[in-house]
């Protein structure tokens, strides 16, 4: 059944979005986690130099070095909004999953697929759907995002 399924163009249709959504929640989570690490160490530096200010002989360059710092965090934390890595990291992830859920199911012939007439029409049902599914969640994300913030006054 394995070699048949993974001839099969409906399955591999499957196994190839396994494993760009599972690549592509790797990548966002890799660059969630590496600006949410150099956020904390630039947040808590502010506090560290500026406890040290008046021992450190390089004074003069403490308060730019404290604004600069702030800026990156700022500059940083924009990037995070902007590109959403923490919400395609989760999304993506949980749409990997998902497939590979439909993938052991239907080869198992449980579910769904254990009283199918037509399996692999199923199968590609239902990774279609999967898939579309998660593209209009990424779809209507990315244009919320877009919008513009209400500030409450009328224009």
């Amino acid at each position: 059944m394995a070699d048949a399924a993974a001839a099969d163009p409906i399955f591999q249709r499957l196994e190839d979005q396994i494993a760009w959504y599972s690549s592509k929640s790797r990548a966002a989570q890799k660059y969630f986690k590496r600006i949410k690490i150099v956020e904390i160490i630039a947040a808590a530096m502010i506090p560290f130099l500026g406890a040290f200010s008046k021992s450190i002989k390089f004074e003069p360059y403490l308060t730019p070095t404290m604004c600069g710092l702030g800026a990156l965090i700022t500059i940083l934390e924009g990037i995070l909004h902007l590109n959403q890595y923490q919400q395609n990291w989760t999304t993506y992830r949980a749409t990997a999953e998902a497939l590979k859920h439909e993938k052991f199911v239907y080869i198992a012939k449980a579910g769904p697929y254990a009283g199918a007439s037509e399996p692999r029409a199923l199968l590609a049902e239902r990774v279609e759907s999967l898939v579309s599914q998660e593209n209009s969640q990424w779809t209507s994300t990315q244009q919320q995002a877009a919008k513009p913030q209400s500030t409450g006054t009328p224009g």
